[in-house]
């Protein structure tokens, strides 16, 4: 693979990712308490959540911290399908 398809299919996924959570949120917020909602709006947090170190001058944060719910998973299998079709 070239590397300006690397960059478009990683592009791509994050975008999916998070198109897919905010219209999975959108979605669930349509339907009333029950399965469907809790399909589409729970999600887990994989990562590190932030931390901050602080030093006398200087002071950061370090963290990622990735949310994915059905939606978006949904979505990012959609931009694979998409990127072996066209690239592939």
């Amino acid at each position: 693979m070239k590397e300006r398809e690397i960059t478009f299919l990683i592009i791509a996924l994050v975008l999916g990712a998070v198109v897919g959570g905010l219209v999975g949120d959108i979605i669930g917020s349509l339907f009333p308490e029950g399965a469907v909602k809790t399909l589409f709006t729970e999600s887990i947090n994989i990562g590190l959540k932030p931390t901050t170190v602080e030093l006398y001058a200087v002071s950061f944060t370090i963290g990622l911290l990735v949310k994915i719910n059905f939606v978006s998973i949904l979505f990012i299998i959609l931009v694979v399908i998409y990127f072996r079709w066209w690239f592939l």
